[in-house]
């Protein structure tokens, strides 16, 4: 079968299958009706949290100190994909899902025998020939699933062996506690989680490290063999990470060019749809993002950077309730509102983040002419108009520049359209909220979230430039000259609050752009990792998830809070 037509063959296929597995429901839909437009200014709630009172939609209310949902959206939008999952390591979601029928799993060995207990598969077979290692030859076993496997994805860096918090989840799953001096204990991590799985059918765990992988709890169960193949490799000693230990020669190149196909196949899957051949079931998410879930960590993230998060410190009844949620969420049989979570949360991220990156920018802007700065205030004003444009009122009445209302924001009179900006991709969910499980519950508190946050930000700044005469749609006569450089000052600001409190990963790239030889790359395990003390039981494995001599090197700034940066394509390679 020609590529195109297998992929064609294939995203059908997974398509059919989400149907048949998660069926949406169309119940509801004569009760869906559009928004009514003539109530603005009612006092009708037109979502389940969100209406139109006016101390809802105050420009001066802010999120709360330990709000998460910026974090939840964030991190339910970057799942399966790489770049998001390598800078944020520690994940803190795991999700049910399917591996649709007829797709393709690899497994390298230096031994010619098919596995007959858990052991590891990747997606990928440049990730998977890295263990192809024997004494100038190996073997590759492809296969291929023969119906849907039951998988739970672990979002992170899930199958880095670093004690600094990227297993904490699966930790507590397994051994209902987080064990970091356990790290290289992946025989008995592998064989206790497809242990706890088996009385919901579970057919594996799928993780990332360089690339994703899935263990495997049966390799007799729900796949075929498609080949097990005696193929040419590097000799056994000849360690194809970068770097062995500080006394050891350099590997050869042909070593390094097989490190660097392995993580370079993961790249395939930086950006969205990230690995699509692992389709996840939203309505069943459970994040210990959620404060409700886990109340022990808001505490213990607490005044800490994000790539610091982690589960570590999680209480012992927050953890069997975790558990409890998750067992609920694997056994339920209904299929939810029919929402489709990921779309929506891409479709926002699409709308604003090169909106934002351009007003950033703009504002990113210094001259001591006030003609020059005049101008560039107006191409902000521009651009925040063009954000807003779905949502400007023609009633809406802009008080004169000297009008100070006691108790009120100056740009109260624009809460009509903050309000119409936040709500207009959940207004009419409330139709679908009966129909939700816990977990749309939660993502659409954190769409919610996220998009009123944006709405505050952007509506405000823009009532301000109306206000002091730079929007050329609502005219104003003003009685004195504005302070443009404040004004230009403030949103920079406000932009920066905004990005910061956001915190996309698309947003983080390589500047300027790589070179036809290079990509562009963050700090990955285990080509940058340090090397954590060993401990005992060791991996003995040749699966993915082993390490073999890691460069005892000292945890740096750029590994704990990853930078891009160019890296070649072609010898010599660099990490």
């Amino acid at each position: 079968m020609r590529y195109q037509s297998l992929v064609t063959a294939l995203s059908l296929v997974s398509v059919a299958l989400t149907l048949q597995q998660f069926p949406i429901s169309t119940a509801g839909d004569a009760r869906v009706r559009p928004l009514d437009i003539t109530n603005l200014n009612s006092d009708k709630p037109y979502s389940h949290d969100f209406d139109s009172k006016i101390e809802q939609w105050s420009f001066d209310e802010g999120p709360f100190e330990n709000a998460t949902g910026n974090l939840i959206f964030d991190s339910v939008h970057s799942l399966l994909q790489h770049w998001p999952n390598t800078r944020y390591r520690n994940g803190h979601n795991i999700v049910p899902g399917l591996i649709p029928t007829g797709t393709l799993l690899y497994h390298g060995t230096s031994r010619n025998t098919i596995p007959s207990e858990p052991d590891w598969t990747a997606t990928d077979p440049e990730h998977s020939l890295v263990f192809a290692r024997g004494y100038g030859s190996g073997w590759h076993l492809t296969l291929a699933a023969t119906r849907p496997l039951k998988v739970l994805y672990f979002d992170g860096s899930s199958a880095a062996k670093i004690s600094e918090g990227t297993m904490d989840t699966q930790d507590i799953i397994a051994w209902e506690g987080v064990q970091p001096e356990r790290v290289f204990d992946e025989k008995s991590r592998i064989k206790d989680l497809c242990r706890w799985g088996k009385e919901f059918g579970i057919d594996g765990f799928a993780r990332m490290e360089m690339n994703f992988e899935v263990m495997l709890c049966d390799f007799t169960a729900g796949v075929e063999v498609v080949s097990f193949l005696h193929v040419r490799v590097l000799l056994k000693d000849e360690n194809p990470y970068p770097y062995r230990s500080p006394d050891s020669p350099p590997p050869v190149p042909d070593a390094l060019g097989r490190a660097f196909e392995a993580m370079h196949s993961g790249s395939w899957h930086n950006r969205y749809p990230g690995d699509s051949r692992i389709v996840l079931d939203l309505t069943r998410l459970v994040s210990l993002y959620d404060i409700a879930l886990a109340p022990s960590l808001v505490p213990v993230r607490a005044g800490l950077e994000r790539w610091d998060h982690r589960v570590l410190g999680i209480s012992s009844e927050d953890i069997l309730q975790v558990k409890g949620k998750l067992t609920e969420a694997i056994s339920r049989s209904d299929p939810g509102s029919g929402i489709d979570w990921k779309t929506l949360t891409h479709a926002i991220v699409d709308r604003y983040a090169n909106r934002l990156e351009l007003m950033q920018y703009l504002l990113n802007f210094t001259s001591s002419d006030s003609q020059e700065v005049l101008q560039q205030a107006n191409l902000v004003q521009t651009q925040l108009r063009v954000m807003l444009a779905p949502y400007l009122l023609d009633d809406s009445i802009v008080p004169s520049a000297d009008t100070d209302t006691p108790g009120l924001h100056p740009s109260q009179w624009a809460s009509p359209i903050f309000r119409l900006c936040a709500t207009t991709h959940t207004t009419v969910m409330i139709n679908q909220i009966p129909l939700m499980t816990s977990s749309e519950h939660l993502l659409r508190k954190a769409i919610e979230d996220t998009t009123r946050e944006i709405c505050r930000v952007t509506t405000n700044m823009w009532a301000v430039g109306v206000m002091n005469g730079l929007d050329t749609l609502f005219p104003m006569e003003l009685s004195g000259e504005p302070d443009i450089a404040q004004i230009m000052n403030d949103w920079k600001q406000d932009i920066q609050k905004l990005v910061s409190w956001l915190d996309w990963s698309i947003w983080i790239k390589c500047r300027p752009a790589c070179g036809p030889e290079e990509m562009c790359y963050l700090p990955t395990w285990p080509m940058n990792a340090p090397r954590p003390p060993r401990q005992t039981p060791r991996n003995t494995t040749d699966a993915p998830a082993e390490v073999d001599d890691l460069a005892d090197r000292r945890s740096t700034e750029e590994w704990r809070n990853p930078r891009p940066k160019c890296i070649r394509r072609l010898p010599p390679y660099e990490f």
